[in-house]
């Protein structure tokens, strides 16, 4: 992951509440958020809902990692059947969901991705990885290619489900988009003091904190209208003071 862009949203927004990142392996990641090693992570799917909430963020692209001079160098994508003469080494921490990995099988398994691109690098084979972790593992006499036909791996922003605080939502607006207008994703308001103000036509009203959890209350105090609580569709005319009709001079029976 480069979640650059997210922690600079959460310095500008949240600039007193410093954001602390952890770069952990895939296979890590699930028992980092279970022990309170971390507040919410970026993980692979799938996530066991039993105890973790995860929202799905994107898919990635899986590509080759080749050395410069290999002949897939000089193409800008490949099929599995590409790879079919080509030794593929395929790491005990892979993170793709092969049925069968494409390609010839190596003696052994490495032990780590990183320890895949180093024979890459020495010549031993080819890897096919997502795209984010040929990036991590990214040296200068190797490249990668996109490869069609292959297994991807989805992202997903993970937590806790019991520990779903207020920064962990904010966090989640952030990655998800939310401006800071949004209902969900600005930053909470301070408590008004419970002396409460007054607004411009001098009703006092209390605070927008409180019971509500820092939102408005929906029956917070505002304008006086001038209507009677009685009235009707007429009460602001009567409020107003109607004049009253002079008494005439009684008429004569016929």
């Amino acid at each position: 992951m480069t979640p650059t862009k997210w922690v600079r949203i959460w310095n500008e927004r949240l600039p007193d509440v410093p954001l602390t990142l952890v770069q952990v392996t895939a296979a890590e990641a699930f028992g980092l958020l279970r022990e309170g090693g971390a507040d919410a992570g970026f993980v692979r799917l799938p996530v066991d809902r039993t105890d973790l909430s995860a929202i799905p963020l994107y898919t990635e692209t899986t590509v080759v990692v080749v050395p410069k001079d290999h002949v897939v160098a000089a193409v800008d994508e490949v099929a599995p059947e590409d790879l079919a003469e080509e030794i593929v080494l395929h790491p005990l921490d892979d993170t793709l969901d092969w049925e069968r990995p494409p390609g010839l099988p190596a003696l052994e398994r490495p032990a780590t991705t990183a320890d895949a691109v180093e024979l890459v690098a020495a010549g031993v084979g080819l890897l096919v990885v997502p795209q984010s972790l040929a990036r991590l593992h990214h040296r200068k006499d190797l490249t990668y290619r996109p490869i069609t036909g292959t297994p991807e791996s989805r992202i997903a922003l993970s937590w806790p489900q019991e520990e779903t605080t207020d920064l962990v939502e904010q966090f989640i607006g952030i990655v998800r988009g939310r401006t800071v207008n949004s209902t969900r994703g600005r930053p909470a308001t301070p408590a008004q003091p419970k002396g409460g103000r007054a607004d411009a036509g001098g009703t006092s009203r209390k605070g927008a904190a409180g019971k509500s959890g820092g939102k408005p209350s929906a029956k917070s105090g505002g304008r006086a209208t001038g209507k009677s609580p009685r009235s009707g569709s007429g009460g602001a005319g009567a409020s107003k003071g109607a004049k009253r009709a002079k008494p005439g001079k009684p008429r004569r029976r016929s």
